[in-house]
């Protein structure tokens, strides 16, 4: 008889697949799943399987130890995004401290006053140009880095999901197989 973790397989025991070292993706551990669902022996005339339900066990139970790792990355990419939009206004403060101190001492000179102050307008505008540019650049690259990160936990939660009904199906399977009279 079965313990409650033990095999549902009779016959061949299936390998389980290493859960692999403390830095294994959430990926590679439902892709583990996906592989030992897929590989799982058909039941005669079922669309149901066999599967080695303590391995399966072993392997959520990894998935949901790797997924605080895989949000830690996001709560630290997000915390990288802000810090480089700190440093591009802080930088774009200072380009604008110096055109402001470089107009100022420009104006100081009489003869040139109205030459000055063009050019500090110039300094002033690229200052901001290369602010602007620098917070643009910035944002770009992490809503990139984001969307990424949204399209692997999206396809992360799908395949949680697909397994999650897969060993629904097959939990179904086993219990109806259990109360068949018929099943010996």
């Amino acid at each position: 008889m079965d313990d409650a973790l033990g095999p549902m397989v009779v016959g061949e025991p299936q390998t389980q697949p290493a859960l692999g070292e403390h830095g294994t993706l959430l990926d590679d551990v439902l892709a583990q799943i996906e592989a030992q669902v897929r590989g799982a022996k058909s039941m005669p005339l079922s669309a149901s399987a066999l599967i080695d339900r303590k391995g399966v066990l072993a392997l959520l139970e990894e998935a949901r130890r790797v997924l605080p790792d895989e949000l830690h990355r996001a709560r630290q990419l997000i915390r990288d995004r802000n810090e480089l939009l700190a440093a591009a206004r802080g930088e774009a403060e200072r380009y604008l401290e110096r055109a402001r101190h470089q107009r100022d001492e420009l104006v100081s000179q009489t003869e040139v006053v109205q030459a000055a102050m063009r050019e500090a307008d110039r300094i002033i505008h690229e200052a901001k140009q290369a602010g602007a540019r620098m917070r643009a650049e910035a944002e770009e690259y992490v809503e990139a880095k984001l969307a990424n990160f949204e399209v692997v936990l999206t396809k992360t939660l799908q395949t949680v999901e697909k397994g999650r009904q897969r060993m629904s199906g097959l939990l179904e399977a086993d219990r109806l197989t259990a109360d068949d009279p018929f099943s010996g």
